[in-house]
């Protein structure tokens, strides 16, 4: 089978790693994929535009509907190439859906930079802005024009007519030794500030108050030193909000984003690693890229979300990782005096993730969601 993916890739973004995965596992499986593009783009994925032999085409959602390499002549290819019923909609960031705001976390606002999603050449907010509910519908008319197989990565999709599909997948070949005795960093955060704030002041707050027995701590990526422009000029940047003079009183290192090649390297620098979610993200259930990188890195995920989410999702013992309760502190300081203990955690996680969530387990059910 012959499958065409349609993503717009970042370098240092998004769910680059989860795509060279499925390409992988379709070459072990016998099948052929794509991502629609030019073939000189340097991604380290097999981008072409040819779309001769194609048998399904899957459109990745995250942050825009718009195409990333191509205009209306090229929609109108992707949608003659395959019937509809061999189109797939994966809508990851859970703007299939009304407006929802979650603690200032938001699917569809009126910022004319979020509503790049809805159409036209808004890009960062260039020409002007629409309201919330004209972006929803915006974004659910297009997916609908494009396929009635919709699903989100999520076990419990709000509309009725949305399946699960967990999409992000977790690649043993990521695994790295989980070697504590030459760690440069106690902590650090691999990501962008996106409504991360909320989730990273929590963790931060509880070093706080035992800063002096924690080592070197980190922030990495787009943000973190800087109110990037691109955000100013699309009226946004309260989006990507930290408080910059608090890390610095903290102690905390703030550095640039790395390619999505050294994500699961760089993670592996520290002993353990908070996994914070978007309000909107944790709202909804939904699963992202860092949902599975962390536990494949050589570091402690330490889970600054729900219980009934980490139990469902992850395992009961899981538990012992999440951060919070009345003494944070404490979880933080007896992670890093036993990290060995929570290591046997994390590899009870990793075979069961081997087995439910590799490419190739996940690539046969999406092939299976073609085939319906």
């Amino acid at each position: 089978m012959k499958i065409v993916f349609v993503y717009w890739g970042y370098a240092n973004a998004g769910s680059m790693l989860d795509l060279q995965g499925y390409e992988r596992a379709a070459r072990a499986l016998g099948h052929e994929l794509t991502i629609y593009g030019p073939a000189e783009v340097e991604l380290g994925l097999p981008y072409s535009k040819v779309l001769a032999g194609a048998d399904a085409v899957v459109f990745v959602f995250e942050w825009t509907t718009h195409l990333q390499y191509g205009d209306w002549v090229d929609w109108v290819r992707l949608v003659g190439s395959v019937p509809r019923r061999r189109r797939v909609v994966i809508d990851c960031d859970g703007a299939y859906n009304d407006p929802i705001e979650i603690d200032g976390d938001y699917n569809h606002s009126s910022t004319g930079g979020r509503m790049s999603w809805a159409g036209g050449d808004e890009l960062w907010g260039c020409a002007g802005t629409i309201s919330a509910e004209a972006s929803s519908r915006a974004w659910i008319e297009l997916c609908d024009s494009l396929s009635d197989k919709i699903f989100q990565p999520t076990p419990r999709p709000l509309r009725a007519n949305v399946g699960t599909f967990l999409f992000h997948i977790y690649d043993p070949t990521w695994e790295t030794p989980l070697d504590f005795s030459a760690k440069d960093l106690d902590m650090v955060y691999v990501g962008h500030t996106k409504f991360r704030w909320q989730g990273m002041s929590r963790v931060l707050g509880a070093i706080e108050g035992v800063r002096d027995r924690v080592g070197r701590l980190a922030l990495v990526g787009e943000g973190w030193a800087r109110t990037l422009d691109q955000h100013v000029r699309a009226g946004i940047e309260d989006n990507f909000y930290c408080d910059r003079v608090y890390l610095e009183q903290l102690g905390v290192e703030t550095l640039p984003a790395v390619p999505f090649e050294q994500v699961i390297e760089t993670m592996s620098r520290a002993v353990f690693n908070p996994v914070v979610y978007r309000p909107l993200f944790a709202h909804l259930g939904l699963v992202t890229c860092r949902t599975f990188e962390t536990p494949a890195a050589g570091t402690i995920p330490l889970f600054v979300l729900d219980e009934g989410y980490i139990r469902e999702l992850y395992g009961d013992r899981a538990t012992e990782l999440i951060f919070g309760g009345d003494r944070p502190q404490e979880k933080l300081l007896d992670v890093l005096a036993r990290p060995n203990y929570y290591a046997g955690i994390v590899t009870e996680i990793r075979r069961a993730f081997a087995r439910l969530h590799s490419p190739q387990a996940r690539l046969r059910e999406l092939v299976e969601i073609i085939e319906r």
